[in-house]
């Protein structure tokens, strides 16, 4: 037998075992590699990249949500059922009717910067959304309801914000594509406006690549939210859920960045946030003060002082305090402390919302 002899046949068909192998290996690499864009760097796909490279350098912090994948997942019911919703009163239905505009429905992405430009000025919001728009209804409810000037060719709209005397002005970068602010010069925004060339900003935006809802502060809206006088710290209450503790505001206050994250796994939401420091001892002091917190937050749940809120109540915060990992992770530029903790279903169903019921929205 010629075992040299031309194999009969398909001339792909590999003529060796050494053929067959590299021909399987590159196989493989070709799966592996579709496997990983789909499933690993599907997130930071250009729309998403497109939203956030619009936003202002000099943003204090940025907001962004991806609707598109938050509604693929199980949880995301569960979110909307516990979040507030604008009260579904005549208005808004009319709003809906007149635009053919749901944010529920319609809307893909939205990234949001917040800024304010000296003390005790406005705060200054900056958003860009993706989603599904009727142009024509939405700019017929402009010019009913505000007023339309036109800026280099630009139509910006804009509309009065109920009691309040600012104005919401918008405008569309193309079908899909609409921005928005509350700032009165939109124009000069809009004609300056490039694509985000601070490498600190893509740095983290990186970082949370995977994620469809996350937010990063800087050093200034880290200070306006902590370190100001205890009666001026809303955000911190909020965020803490009326817990104040001097010690952990101060050392909030002196992170030059902060990185909330959020990531839906199967029925919980993965809650991620980086506390970036540039010394290692404030680091320190704040990954201390949290396994603390975390300890005396457990110990209190299991005294019997606690037994009024529910077993129900406490077995969900139990869940999640027993959920919570704190580590330290030292990166070139500055030292950082991770906290990590998981949302369940039935913390949602035991947390007050976030605004009282029959508060309305503005």
């Amino acid at each position: 037998m010629d075992v040299n002899a031309t194999a009969p046949g398909n001339s792909l068909i590999p003529r060796t075992k050494v053929q067959f192998i590299a021909l399987a290996t590159t196989i493989a690499l070709v799966v592996v590699s579709l496997l990983a864009y789909l499933f690993w760097l599907r997130p930071a796909i250009p729309g998403r990249n497109a939203v956030l490279s619009l936003m202002p350098e000099d943003a204090q912090a940025v907001l962004f949500i991806d609707l598109s994948d938050l509604r693929r997942e199980p949880f995301f019911s569960d979110l909307l059922a516990w979040a507030p919703k604008p009260d579904a009163d005549q208005e808004y239905r009319k709003f809906v009717r007149d635009t053919g505009f749901d944010y529920e429905r319609d809307l893909h992405r939205v990234a949001v910067a917040f800024e304010q430009q000296g003390v005790g000025a406005q705060k200054i919001f900056f958003g860009v959304g993706d989603g599904h728009f009727d142009t024509k209804k939405i700019r017929a409810y402009g010019k009913k309801n505000g007023a339309m000037q036109n800026s280099g060719g630009t139509e910006i709209f804009s509309l009065p914000i109920a009691g309040s005397s600012a104005r919401l002005s918008f405008t569309f970068l193309r079908r899909d594509r609409i921005a928005f602010t509350n700032n009165n010069d939109f124009g000069s925004w809009l004609h300056g406006a490039k694509l985000v060339d601070d490498a600190e900003w893509r740095e983290r935006f990186t970082r949370v690549a995977g994620a469809p809802v996350f937010a990063v502060m800087r050093n200034e809206a880290l200070k306006d939210a902590f370190g100001g006088e205890p009666a001026s710290q809303d955000l911190a209450r909020r965020a803490t859920g009326g817990f104040s503790s001097p010690q952990l505001s101060s050392l909030l206050a002196q992170l030059q960045w902060l990185t909330v994250a959020g990531k839906p796994e199967n029925n919980k939401l993965r809650v991620a946030l980086d506390a970036e420091s540039l010394e290692d001892k404030n680091a320190q002091q704040l990954a201390d003060l949290l396994n603390g917190v975390v300890l005396l937050a457990r110990a209190g749940l299991s005294n019997a002082k606690t037994q009024q809120l529910g077993a129900a109540t406490r077995q969900s915060y139990l869940a999640l305090l027993k959920s919570v990992e704190v580590s330290r992770i030292d990166r070139p530029d500055t030292k950082t402390v991770r906290l990590m903790f998981d949302v369940t279903p039935d913390l949602l169903k035991t947390a007050p919302n976030y605004a009282p019921a029959g508060t309305r929205l503005k």
